[in-house]
């Protein structure tokens, strides 16, 4: 994700270099972008920001609800696995079960 204040600085890099005869594609490319990318950023003339965050994501269906997620740290934290990665206390949790 590219904030817009360096989209802006992209477009006006990328716009000064063709202005001096660069190609679009040589342009875009030595910027790390695709020139359709840029395409995008400026549709209609106009710079379109990056809409990624504004939208509603679902929540996964998996997704732990708190008393789980309690659950995991509760046992992380005792005084038996307080010094195991998270991966090997759950592998030693279940082998208890």
């Amino acid at each position: 994700m590219i904030s817009t204040p360096d989209r802006r600085r992209a477009i006006a890099l990328i716009e000064e270099a063709r202005a001096q005869g660069a190609r679009l594609e040589t342009a875009c490319r030595e910027l790390g972008i695709t020139a359709r990318t840029y395409q995008r950023w400026t549709r209609g003339g106009t710079l379109h920001e990056d809409q990624g965050p504004l939208v509603d994501r679902p929540v996964p269906a998996n997704v732990l609800t708190p008393a789980e997620e309690q659950a995991i740290l509760d046992v992380c934290h005792r005084p038996e696995y307080a010094s195991l990665p998270p991966e090997q206390t759950c592998r030693f949790r279940a082998n208890l079960n």
